[in-house]
């Protein structure tokens, strides 16, 4: 007879074992169709954001041909009396229109300078002949070109030097360009007449002069017959580099205050939360990347952001952005991917996403993935890769890509764009060595524009933002800090974030303390700042996203998904 004592031990292991397999059978399939709904996602972001990435044999030689191909543009298209780079020009090598013929752009002359360095670098051409070129292009700009207070016109005649196309004076295209200047000053530090010229056309752009009365904030230029641009550089985008050349000028720095009188939308896709200005192309969060290196760098006041992880993320969030346009454009998925700034079957446009905007055709661009190839190094080879191996010459010529193509239509464009071939060709090199960032990070400037603003090193692990410290600052009740009259950040005070836009100017400064409000400090000062024109600029900003919340009625929601 069995012993009835072992029964309950017996059934209960049994059971045990059955509740195991059948747990082990549901996460298998749980996990099946989870993959499934996410087709496209990361397997791990860690893989997607080496900072040098672990390329295959296969993929460097693409990667390899892709860099000469576009440093090509920049060395066969220069005009080689001036060293100015043309704004486009046709894969085929036919003429362009008259409008466009000659028409050089002084940004893409910037990234042409620093295509120069990696090329003599990596020995694409003889040294002799990369240093030569360099001089020709820095003597023009340091004696010829035209300058208002050291700031250049943003599109010139490529032979002349002339100002064409009736451009303004730009503070962005000039920061792009010194780019390309202070790199070459750095890559050819032994070269006497390169340093001397570098250091004159930067010592001599007047940053306090394009702040043009405001405290804080740049001008996007200056016309000779209008004079200022009204709009200003008060968002952040690409900008980020006219400000930190602008903060470690030796002659003229601005405040660094101006850092963080940039407003900064945030926002959210498919879970990856990340700082922008909304409605502006992916191209934004590449430009400045090219040459200045923020990795493992936060902010130690303000919004505290990781800048590069910032990038990263807007990255993968793009991506995932197109991928969800599938129901509306088959052709895009995991590896076919990319839109920002280009032309197009109905011309050039500046679109992007997210938000979707209503331009949007199926079209695909590569320098979107091309330019992030230093953020997601695996995700950006592997649309580079797909896109020239599907449609072959058709897109992929003899300065590389074709600036945008149109899988759904057939539509092919017939030119190449300099900075679209630029951020390219930089991220690339990044991506490789981080050659780049070591030249432009050598100019003392830099760094010491970083420190100013409290861009300050960070454990590559740190990913949580460190608490803030509790200030002894009373809030007043429209959520104004005391001290510099800002406008709270909207966590802070959420019942009282837009009530700074019903109040006149002379309420925003004149405003009654409540001993009823939290204790919470100003994001802006910490409150030990006393800058009262910061109050005006923030009013401003908030209206302005208000508009842009009324455009964009789902902006609220905490994250979109595909």
């Amino acid at each position: 007879m069995p012993d009835i004592s072992l029964f309950p031990v017996r059934w209960l292991r049994s059971s045990l074992i059955a509740i195991i397999l059948l747990l082990t059978l549901g996460v298998e399939h749980a996990a099946t169709a989870f993959s499934g709904a996410n087709e496209g996602r990361p397997r791990s972001l860690a893989a997607t954001t080496q900072s040098k990435a672990q390329l295959s044999k296969r993929d460097e030689i693409f990667i390899e041909d892709l860099q000469r191909r576009s440093f090509n543009y920049f060395w066969e298209e220069a005009d080689p009396q001036t060293g100015l780079v043309p704004d486009r020009a046709r894969m085929d090598g036919s003429p362009l229109a008259d409008s466009h013929r000659n028409v050089a752009s002084i940004a893409a002359t910037g990234f042409g300078l620093t295509g120069i360095c990696i090329a003599s670098d990596r020995g694409w051409i003889e040294d002799r002949k990369a240093r030569e070129r360099v001089r020709t292009t820095l003597r023009f700009f340091a004696n010829k070109a035209f300058h208002k207070e050291g700031w250049f016109y943003h599109w010139l005649d490529s032979k002349t030097g002339e100002r064409r196309w009736q451009s303004e004076v730009s503070s962005i295209d000039t920061a792009l360009l010194l780019g390309g200047v202070l790199t070459s000053r750095q890559c050819y530090r032994g070269d006497a007449e390169i340093v001397r010229l570098a250091t004159v056309i930067y010592d001599r752009v007047d940053f306090r002069w394009m702040l043009s009365l405001d405290p804080l904030l740049l001008s996007h230029g200056w016309k000779p017959e209008t004079g200022f641009l009204k709009a200003r550089w008060d968002t952040y985008s690409e900008d980020a580099i006219l400000y930190l050349l602008a903060i470690g000028s030796t002659r003229f720095p601005i405040t660094p205050q101006s850092w963080y009188a940039l407003w900064r939308d945030r926002y959210r896709f498919a879970g990856y939360p990340y700082f922008t200005s909304i409605g502006v192309p992916i191209f934004m969060h590449q430009y400045s990347h090219a040459w200045i290196d923020f990795r493992d760098r936060r902010e130690s006041r303000g919004d505290r952001i990781d800048y590069f992880q910032n990038s990263i993320n807007a990255t993968l969030a793009h991506r995932a952005f197109c991928i969800s346009l599938r129901h509306l454009f088959p052709a895009y998925g995991p590896n076919m991917w990319g839109i920002t700034a280009s032309d197009s079957a109905k011309g050039y446009l500046a679109w992007g996403g997210p938000p979707r905007d209503p331009d949007i055709d199926g079209t695909v661009v590569p320098s979107a993935a091309g330019g992030s190839l230093m953020f997601t190094p695996e995700l950006s080879v592997a649309a580079l890769r797909e896109m020239r191996e599907k449609f072959g010459e058709r897109i992929y010529g003899k300065y590389g890509f074709v600036d945008a193509f149109n899988p759904q239509t057939g539509w092919i464009d017939t030119d190449v764009i300099g900075l679209n071939i630029g951020i390219i060709l930089l991220s690339a090199e990044n991506m490789r060595s981080g050659r780049v960032w070591g030249w432009f990070m050598r100019n003392p400037e830099i760094p010491r524009a970083m420190r100013k603003v409290g861009l300050v090193q960070s454990k590559p692990s740190q990913l949580r933002v460190p608490a803030k410290k509790t200030a002894p600052t009373t809030i007043s009740r429209s959520g104004r800090c005391p001290r510099c009259k800002f406008h709270n950040h909207p966590l802070s005070a959420p019942p009282l974030k837009l009530k700074g836009l019903r109040v006149s100017e002379s309420e925003c400064l004149s405003f009654l303390r409540s001993p009823k409000n939290p204790i919470t400090p100003c994001i802006k000062c910490d409150g030990r700042q006393t800058n009262i024109a910061l109050c005006r600029v923030e009013r401003r900003r908030q209206i302005r996203r208000q508009k842009r919340r009324d455009a964009w009625p789902n902006l609220d929601k905490p994250s979109h998904t595909i």
